[in-house]
């Protein structure tokens, strides 16, 4: 195209005006990774190729691809910049040819400037709207890919937590039960010569092995969905602080005193030892059954926890089992006149390391509250737990009664977390 454009006066393509279009043109190459340096050819290069005397052609057309190629990759600055400096040159280059030199198209006044510079500045804006659309649409893809690892990282953390519940579930299942059954076969042995006796022990085998079976199959149940289209529900309702009764009378059957207190005993059953009866509905059960279900089951799981403690390390002789509604919390405390769980003398303060404790704190914090377990000052062994009502206001913060302290030799020491 240059070389047809050439005029009468135009100097000749070969070499300068040649080499200099195969630069230019040559440079775009690399406008994606150095679109800088892309713009910097194409701006110094044509202010010298047409005031040389070169014929006319499209080579200027090279700068706008430039210009547009640095609009989209580059900051606007640069841009811009690059438009000043082509207009000051042609302006320069006109003032020292004096004009326009007996070019009729050159860049001479300042309605030329004004033309040359909106071309430009329109090159700019359209090379600013695809930039935008591009950032708008990597920023659309990026959040789509954060989203899509948070909610990787959600159901990742959701499986850990359902594996934590189902694994404190069989614990405390498992371990209450079986300590029962372990203590009460034991007795069986030991009273061989008692028929009357060693059958009255393997009836309390019998029947805590069939309430194990019954709370296996539901938490299993969960597991296996059975509840869903075409399966069976669920085998009996879930555990709840109304129905703790039901604990203590297995607890009274291994051979422990076993006393209520607070809105235990309005439950049935009076004090002392066999003083559980059989859990009739008095007022105390009403204020236990409106429990929420969550409050509900963490209370039933500490509750028997603790009493698992109590018959397998304590070696008590009587347990105190208090359950306690107030206005927004329930206070769950069990003491028992034993020697407490096993002391590790490697763990903080020589206290015991096992599972339960740590199940018992998770089972409180869990709805927000706080459980504080220790050697009582007058002897015997302490879990204390207060669970809000209320889980989301947090009300697991504030101590009732001492009940984020531990006692130990008639001096409160706090409770390692």
């Amino acid at each position: 195209m240059s070389a047809v454009a050439v005029k009468p006066g135009d100097r000749s393509l070969w070499p300068g005006g040649l080499a200099l279009i195969a630069v230019t043109t040559l440079a775009l190459v690399w406008r994606r990774r150095h679109p800088v340096a892309l713009l910097v050819v194409a701006t110094v290069v044509p202010p010298l190729y047409y005031p040389l005397g070169y014929p006319d052609g499209p080579i200027a057309f090279v700068f706008l691809v430039a210009l547009f190629n640095a609009a989209v990759e580059c900051r606007l600055a640069v841009s811009l910049g690059a438009v000043i400096v082509v207009n000051a040159g042609f302006l320069t280059t006109s003032a020292v040819r004096g004009g326009d030199g007996g070019d009729p198209d050159a860049v001479a006044d300042p309605r030329g400037v004004a033309s040359l510079s909106l071309a430009l500045l329109v090159t700019i804006g359209i090379g600013q709207y695809v930039r935008g659309r591009r950032i708008r649409l990597e920023e659309a893809e990026r959040r789509a890919a954060e989203a899509e690892r948070g909610r990787e990282e959600e159901a990742l953390r959701r499986e850990a937590q359902e594996r934590l519940r189902i694994a404190r579930e069989l614990h405390d299942v498992l371990a209450h039960q079986i300590s029962l059954i372990n203590v009460q076969a034991g007795a069986a042995l030991h009273r061989r010569d008692d028929p009357a006796r060693a059958y009255s022990a393997l009836e309390a085998i019998k029947a805590a092995s069939r309430q194990t079976l019954r709370e296996l199959r539901g938490v299993l149940g969960v597991l296996r969905q059975v509840d869903g289209p075409g399966g069976a529900g669920p085998v009996e309702p879930v555990p709840s602080l109304a129905r703790v009764g039901e604990l203590l009378e297995r607890t009274r059957a291994a051979g422990l005193r076993v006393r209520r207190a607070g809105d235990l005993a309005d439950t049935g059953g009076g004090e002392g030892e066999g003083g559980e009866g059989e859990g009739g509905e008095g007022e105390g059960g009403g204020v236990l059954a409106a429990v929420p279900a969550p409050v509900g089951l963490a209370g039933y799981r500490i509750v028997q926890e603790a009493l698992t403690n109590v018959v397998r390390h304590a070696g008590a002789g009587s347990v105190t089992v208090e359950v306690r509604c107030t206005a927004d919390a329930v206070i769950v405390q069990i003491d028992d006149d034993g020697a407490g769980p096993p002391r590790d003398p490697d763990g903080p303060g020589g206290r015991s390391r096992g599972n339960g404790l740590r199940g018992m704190r998770e089972r409180a914090a869990a709805v927000g509250g706080e459980l504080a377990a220790g050697p009582r000052p007058g002897g015997g062994f302490r879990v204390r737990a207060r669970l809000p009502l209320d889980a989301s206001s947090g009300g697991g913060r504030e101590r009732d009664e001492g009940a984020g302290e531990q006692v130990a030799d008639g001096e409160p020491m706090r409770e390692d977390t």
